[in-house]
């Protein structure tokens, strides 16, 4: 495989995404984390991973075209590349998150979670993000949260230390931030530039630890099913190149 770099640009730092970039590109780095046999990705995958079921909130139903057309846009901000596979049948699709977001491999996988699923409290954002890159303690989770802070690239709903808090990714347009900046019904107003984005603290409601823990189990049973489909969708994409070239081979060879 070859990849093509994406494009040369002076671009900005990424401060904002629209909601389908940040789709697509969360599904292209949780892929590399988690499935990194079947990475890079082709169209079908990265559209099948969008829509997933689980682990994605809202849940989406994007077609193969609307996905492509993001791909493309995030090519022109340097955040994705083609690769081009050896029978150059089948575009594949790598994320260049690093090249664009200087960022521990930690905060990496915080920031992917929070694009795919949002607003969550620390102990939940610990557990699924740590299904990518190994998170031990709820104090590692905070250092790395501080770091994301001081970059502007989460907000809070308070101080780390503080129970109940809730962290989201600060990547929204500016006609989404409003939206996703209330809480308890009041409108979150940014009081000096320089600072951290933070909402106001919630209310500590919520299902019980037992309930929550099924949950989890739920999520994370629903989670294996949808990765398995990927698997699938992977493999019978790769025996139809396969079939593809022996029957190449046997025109060439002259074979009936």
């Amino acid at each position: 495989m070859s990849d093509a770099a994406p494009l040369e640009t002076d671009a900005p730092p990424v401060t904002e995404l629209k909601a389908r970039q940040r789709r697509v590109l969360g599904v292209l780095v949780e892929k590399a984390f988690t499935t990194p046999e079947y990475y890079p990705l082709t169209l079908k995958a990265v559209t099948t991973g969008c829509n997933q079921k689980s682990n994605r909130d809202p849940v989406v139903d994007f077609s193969e075209d609307e996905v492509y057309e993001t791909l493309d846009q995030l090519r022109q901000m340097g955040l994705v590349a083609v690769v081009h596979t050896e029978t150059g049948r089948t575009e594949r699709f790598r994320h260049y998150f690093r090249k664009r977001f200087t960022l521990s491999e930690p905060q990496i996988a915080i920031l992917t979670e929070l694009l795919l699923r949002g607003r969550q409290q620390l102990g939940e954002l610990r557990g699924r993000a740590g299904r990518m890159v190994p998170i031990d303690t709820l104090e590692q989770l905070r250092d790395e949260l501080t770091g994301l802070l001081k970059l502007k690239l989460v907000q809070s709903s308070g101080d780390l230390e503080r129970r109940g808090i809730e962290v989201d990714h600060n990547l929204y347009t500016e006609k989404e931030r409003p939206q996703h900046a209330l809480a308890g019904g009041q409108r979150f107003e940014r009081r000096d530039p320089a600072e951290p984005v933070r909402l106001p603290t919630p209310q500590p409601v919520g299902p019980s630890a037992g309930a929550s823990t099924l949950k989890a189990e739920i999520d994370r049973l629903h989670n294996s099913q949808d990765e398995l489909r990927d698997m699938v969708s992977r493999l019978e994409e790769t025996v139809a190149d396969v079939q593809r070239q022996l029957e190449s081979l046997k025109r060439d060879l002259g074979v009936a």
